[in-house]
């Protein structure tokens, strides 16, 4: 009789060792999307202002970080629950593919080489290749003017290797590891241009540190369709993306965010891109 009732205790703890495992089952990071304490992960930049910026306080701000947080919202996660991480230009591919973030917002442009590997939902932002010059700089009045400049952008974008192939064959290409640095390089002469979107841009000089160093050149070089990037055959995810930016832009949520990141720095944006409107 002893057996049985050490038999019978053992099955009890053994069976309730089971359910609990079966209730932690379902925790998963980023599953059921139900905002009752789970949480998601997204991929941001953490170094643009305007777009997506770490602040001293630790908290996140930028045009990309709103419309990361009203898709998570439209998904079914409080702001509360959102984890940013910062995924660098060279980086995001990796992060997707391994599933370190469920997405990323993250001036992330949608092209050819790009598709192999990851999906986009979107695009929600059409932007245009340009360069950022110093204030006191008029040589610089053409793509063309870049041969035999030095040209710095970010390790991983493509911005640099488009003015290289196609406008500026002589430009000496300069790689560093954020824009922050580029910026920095420009100011203190080391470099003559940066060249990425017009949006990114816009937003490092309209920060206060910086008002009057710099300026846009005014190139339209090329269309940049931000799109929200995920892994690949995830089609459940990118239609529920989808369906949130194209809600976004009809309640005002995107006008609005707009206004709030872009406005300080005069910068004239594209209206929103309809989803699946990849302007080449």
């Amino acid at each position: 009789m002893q057996l049985r009732k050490v038999t019978a205790a053992s099955a009890a703890v053994l069976a309730l060792a089971l359910t609990a495992t079966a209730c932690g089952s379902g925790d998963k990071e980023g599953e059921s999307g139900s905002g009752g304490g789970e949480k998601i992960t997204i991929g941001i930049k953490i170094d643009q202002p305007g777009l997506g910026l770490k602040t001293p306080d630790g908290k996140f701000t930028g045009f990309d970080v709103d419309v990361a947080t009203y898709v998570a919202k439209e998904l079914g996660f409080d702001a509360g629950n959102i984890n940013f991480v910062e995924t660098k230009s060279a980086d995001r591919e990796t992060a997707i593919e391994r599933g370190d973030v469920k997405f990323i917002a993250a001036t992330y442009s949608i092209n050819d080489e790009r598709l192999q590997k990851v999906d986009f939902a979107g695009p929600y932002l059409l932007a245009h290749q340009d360069v950022l010059v110093r204030a006191d700089d008029d040589s610089i009045k053409s793509p063309q003017d870049l041969n035999d400049k030095k040209l710095c952008s970010v390790t991983g974008s493509t911005s640099a290797k488009n003015v290289k192939e196609k406008l500026a064959p002589k430009a000496q290409l300069q790689n560093y590891g954020g824009y922050s640095e580029c910026l920095t390089g420009l100011e203190n002469k080391a470099i003559d241009a940066l060249t990425t979107d017009d949006s990114i841009l816009a937003g490092y000089a309209a920060q206060d540190a910086h008002k009057g160093k710099f300026k846009l050149a005014g190139f339209k070089m090329t269309n940049e369709n931000y799109g929200i990037g995920l892994k690949k055959g995830d089609a459940d995810l990118k239609k529920k993306i989808d369906a949130a930016l194209t809600k976004m832009v009809s309640d005002g949520a995107w006008d609005k965010a707009v206004t709030d990141n872009f406005g300080p720095a005069n910068y004239k944006n594209e209206p929103a891109p309809k989803i699946g409107n990849i302007v080449k």
